[in-house]
């Protein structure tokens, strides 16, 4: 589903990163592990289309991303890549709702209302539907992040370094509903992250 080969990238201050080559059947689910500037958002930010290497190329479902135009590019990405960030990337106009609706309304798909529902219903957060981001928690910011993710049917779930404010507690019911919600939509799992705390939930790893 997913290849990397013969990836390298040159930074401007002339630091160049080799990635060892890597392959991800369909739903499997791995980690992404590494030190601070090892180089895991970099490469992060290459699979998903937002950083064209120096060298090398990223193939999903056989599609060459860095062979597509821009436009194609972003519309691909929206259709096949679900990104949950570090920091939540919503909209602060727009309820959560809304939110959802315009993750379709940018890849070109029809908004599909009764999936966005059972998303929030999913992730136990259907009451803060028509809530606004700066009226929610950290946690509930994350769980709408996670239900924009999934809200095209991706093949690919990427998320960075999802625990890396959390307590145990909290990590530990964040792993859960990513790796449970990446096997209930039939999506592939990346996760970046430098948190021991993850590596007892995923067998898979990828080492930078």
């Amino acid at each position: 589903m997913i290849n990397i080969k013969s990836l390298s990238h040159l930074y401007e201050q002339g630091r160049r990163i080799k990635f060892p080559d890597w392959e991800i059947a369909d739903m499997e689910q791995w980690l992404l592990l590494g030190s601070s500037g090892s180089g895991k958002s970099t490469l992060l930010n290459i699979i998903s289309g937002l950083l064209k290497p120096t060298l090398g190329e990223v193939l999903i479902n056989d599609t060459d991303l860095y062979q597509l135009t821009a436009r194609n590019m972003d519309r691909f990405r929206g259709r096949h890549i679900g990104i949950i960030f570090q920091r939540p990337h919503l909209i602060r106009s727009l309820n959560v709702l809304d939110n959802l609706e315009l993750a379709a309304v940018m890849a070109g798909l029809p908004i599909d209302g009764e999936r966005n529902l059972l998303l929030l219903k999913e992730l136990g957060i259907i009451e803060l539907a028509k809530r606004y981001p700066d009226e929610l928690s950290q946690g509930q910011l994350q769980r709408v992040s996670v239900a924009r993710a999934l809200v095209n049917k991706p093949d690919l779930l990427i998320a960075d370094e999802p625990t890396s404010s959390l307590d145990d507690e909290n990590a530990a019911q964040v792993i859960k509903m990513l790796t449970s919600q990446a096997k209930d939509n039939g999506a592939a799992l990346i996760i970046a992250t430098h948190d021991q705390r993850v590596r007892d939930h995923i067998a898979k790893t990828y080492l930078l």
